[in-house]
């Protein structure tokens, strides 16, 4: 016996995902989203989106991964990779890979520069 709507509609029901989805799943080709990808919105979201994408829009105003969304919203990370691409094929998100570290310099850089000061 339900309780009401809001347990016939929880947050991890597959009908629910199938729902926010439009009934796709995974990663278009167009787009590299992986979970480390950086996402900031360009604008706050217009009336009438839907929920979960105005949910991204309103989380990114400063850049986030696609894992720490996913976690904030409490969806799979497939479904928020199709939400993004949506965001970004209407260009109200941009993405971008994370900033790769630095590589370091050459040991033997390193080691002039550790006798050189030594020698002070």
């Amino acid at each position: 016996m339900s309780d009401g709507p809001a347990e016939e509609w929880d947050n991890g029901n597959p009908e629910r995902l199938y729902v926010v989805t439009g009934g796709r799943s995974g990663n278009s080709e167009e787009t590299a989203i992986d979970l480390v990808t950086l996402v900031r919105a360009r604008s706050g979201p217009p009336p009438g989106m839907a929920p979960e994408q105005a949910a991204i829009l309103r989380l990114c105003t400063s850049p986030l991964s696609v894992a720490e969304i996913s976690a904030y919203l409490n969806l799979p990370v497939s479904v928020v990779t199709v939400l993004l691409a949506d965001l970004l094929a209407d260009k109200r998100v941009e993405a971008r890979p994370p900033i790769a570290p630095a590589l370091l310099p050459d040991a033997a850089l390193i080691e002039a520069v550790m006798h050189g000061l030594e020698r002070l």
